[in-house]
């Protein structure tokens, strides 16, 4: 029986690039037919960002130095894209980034109860499809709840963040393998992928993948 494929997938529920990058290997996934096992990790883009959050667009002038010309032209992209994939992206002159350490606690927590995955896509579509208030502590919680996990569970996650050193540890960990960026993508513990590279990219690599263990 062939070992399925190790999947590291370091990533933020704030990068589009993330999920886009996802669903992008996720198609290649079902076109090669590849068993895998997919396995997610924190990493925060903004770690300093305050429990407000920022409006988008000028947390993207601040941080990148875009024009709002560039900014629109990168978000009209990333819509036509997100819907060849079957995401959408709904765009508001009030989209917000928000900081996620909690997110990842509560990602961490549901691993454990082997939800991760799921929680991780519905964490995905509530900031960029819903635009939902992820800084709110009770916005998470019922996420999860939507999500066939304990809400009184999750707000109590939250509350005590006892999991914070465990997602302190991993964020630390994927830095130190030089992680500055997301998507990263891990491929068996040794073959690094950064960026979304597109769906037949991704199915390249997968081909070059399988000829390694012929």
């Amino acid at each position: 029986m062939t070992e399925p494929l190790r999947i590291d997938i370091v990533s933020d529920v704030m990068c589009p690039w993330c999920i886009i990058g996802y669903r992008q290997l996720a198609k290649a996934l079902e076109a090669t037919d590849t068993a895998h096992e997919i396995h997610w990790h924190p990493f925060e883009l903004n770690p300093e960002m305050p429990a407000e959050g920022q409006n988008t667009r000028e947390h993207i002038v601040e941080k990148y130095g875009s024009t709002p010309e560039q900014s629109e032209q990168s978000r009209q992209h990333m819509t036509a894209v997100g819907h060849d994939l079957g995401f959408e992206f709904a765009w508001a002159e009030d989209s917000r980034m928000h900081n996620t350490f909690n997110t990842h606690q509560l990602l961490h927590w549901a691993d454990t109860q082997g939800r991760r995955h799921d929680l991780k896509q519905a964490l995905f579509t509530a900031h960029f499809t819903e635009r939902r208030n992820l800084s709110d502590t009770a916005v998470l919680a019922e996420i999860a709840a939507e999500n066939g996990l304990d809400r009184a569970e999750a707000e109590a996650v939250l509350a005590d963040q006892r999991f914070a050193n465990e997602v302190r540890s991993a964020e630390q960990f994927w830095q130190q393998q030089g992680i500055t960026g997301v998507p990263a993508m891990v491929f068996n513990r040794k073959h690094l992928v950064t960026g979304a590279q597109g769906v037949e990219n991704y199915t390249n690599i997968l081909a070059q993948l399988a000829d390694m263990k012929d």
